[in-house]
């Protein structure tokens, strides 16, 4: 179980932030054995300034038998920006896919809200037990999808990425972030070790070219740059965000 930690960042964040937070934990509560991911020294919480204005981030992970990382990441710049940003590493030698969702909210609403299944097999397909339920979840028409950025082909066929226009949208898309979450959940505790040393180094591979990929989110680096400079940057995105090894 996780443990009930008080959070005073959650509790400014945006409520859609707050709400997702608490559906991801509960998730992995129900389904997973969760035991504690040792962070990098002075990643779990970090403070800095940018522009004038407070940057708080707080990491939370955890590991299973299944997952080498499982990554909750909140963020906050003064009160214009909420960040949820959430990542499950499966281990090497099972051939699950990677799960992510990012939430990005502000006094104005959701402006951005991502969320997906990414395969990272030899030929970045996600397996048929995937591909069935996630085509059989009923359609929900959200009115501006976003353009997926160019590094962006670690994505599977599935990916939502959108701008919510409203409550009602913000809504869905938390409810299909939980529903990607739930088949994914119930689709590890079903799957068997990969016993095949190539098949292991192919997932691999593909893990580490996700991360490499994730790593050249130009948004994300800039907005660390400014606040806590570049060397701390690269360390923070390859150690504690997209580390692979």
């Amino acid at each position: 179980m996780i443990a009930s930690i008080p959070s005073s960042l959650r509790e400014r964040q945006h409520i859609r932030i707050r709400q997702l937070a608490n559906s991801i934990e509960r998730h992995w509560s129900k389904y997973l054995t969760l035991s504690p991911y040792q962070i990098p020294q002075d990643l779990g919480y970090i403070e800095g300034s940018l522009e004038g204005e407070k940057l708080v981030i707080e990491n939370r992970c955890y590991q299973t038998p299944k997952f080498r990382k499982l990554h909750l990441e909140l963020a906050q710049v003064g009160d214009r920006l909420d960040i949820l940003h959430c990542v499950m590493f499966p281990r090497s030698n099972y051939d699950l896919p990677i799960f992510g969702v990012d939430l990005v909210g502000s006094q104005a609403g959701i402006g951005a809200a991502i969320v997906d299944l990414s395969p990272v097999n030899g030929e970045r397909i996600l397996t048929n037990n995937y591909s069935q339920f996630l085509a059989n979840l009923p359609q929900i028409d959200f009115a501006q999808p976003r353009k997926l950025p160019e590094w962006g082909n670690i994505f599977s066929e599935f990916c939502l990425f959108i701008r919510p226009q409203n409550r009602t949208e913000e809504i869905f898309f938390l409810y299909r972030v939980a529903q990607f979450l739930e088949i994914h959940c119930q689709i590890a505790l079903k799957t068997s070790p990969v016993v095949s040393p190539k098949k292991q180094v192919e997932i691999l591979r593909g893990q580490r070219y996700y991360c490499q990929q994730q790593q050249q989110n130009d948004k994300t680096r800039k907005v660390l740059e400014k606040s806590l400079g570049k060397i701390w940057t690269d360390r923070y995105m390859t150690q504690m965000l997209f580390d692979c090894h």
